[in-house]
């Protein structure tokens, strides 16, 4: 009798054991999953709340005749000041666009020219910076984005303006960072194709 029972004993506590077990298993799967998810949505909350950042970007604008290939410095320090440099083509090198709240400063080092704007934002409407694309991501009511190739693609529609209706900016997975940007027109046509080559991000 003692015998039976010490059997029976052992193998209810070897069924507890085994369902402890599975239960860890599980927790620790969903965990898992959870986790990648959270990673991927970790990754994007640091684009959205850059505090400052310098990239090196090459940008190529298409036309239906032409294609026109630029290398320029963006700067970026939270709230509101931006610095654009031209480094290539050579014949409009060195021009700067200097925004600093209201005020907007135009330079270009090679004539030694400089002249300043106030209010006038329209001089410093860029859809080809990163915060722009930040500020515009953070409008959309519905937030899309997709996974692919190690890649996070986080994707803008802009339903005012057809000529730069859809914007995908891709983020390296492993390091966090901009990779390209891709701006279309309405036929979904790429208009503007940017390349980060340099890219230093401050988080807030």
């Amino acid at each position: 009798m003692n015998k039976t029972k010490l059997i029976r004993n052992i193998i209810i506590f070897i069924g507890i054991v085994l369902i402890l077990f599975m239960l860890f298993y599980i927790k620790k799967s969903k965990n898992i999953r959870i986790g990648n998810n959270s990673s991927s949505q970790e990754i994007i909350n640091n684009i959205l709340n850059i505090s400052s950042y310098e990239t090196l970007i090459e940008m190529e604008v298409k036309s239906n005749k032409n294609s026109n290939k630029y290398i320029i410095k963006q700067k970026y320090i939270s709230p509101d000041i931006i610095e654009q440099e031209v480094i290539q083509p050579e014949n409009i090198q060195g021009i700067k666009i200097l925004k600093n709240g209201e005020e907007t400063k135009i330079e270009n080092s090679k004539i030694n020219i400089s002249k300043i704007y106030n209010g006038y934002d329209a001089m410093t409407e860029n859809y080809m910076d990163l915060i722009t694309f930040i500020e515009e991501f953070k409008k959309e009511q519905s937030q899309k984005y997709e996974e692919k190739n190690n890649e996070i693609i986080i994707e803008v529609e802009d339903n005012d303006n057809k000529y730069i209706k859809y914007k995908n900016l891709y983020i390296d997975k492993n390091t966090g960072n901009p990779t390209k940007m891709e701006i279309k027109d309405d036929n979904k046509n790429i208009v503007v194709y940017i390349l980060y080559k340099e890219v230093k991000l401050n988080i807030k």
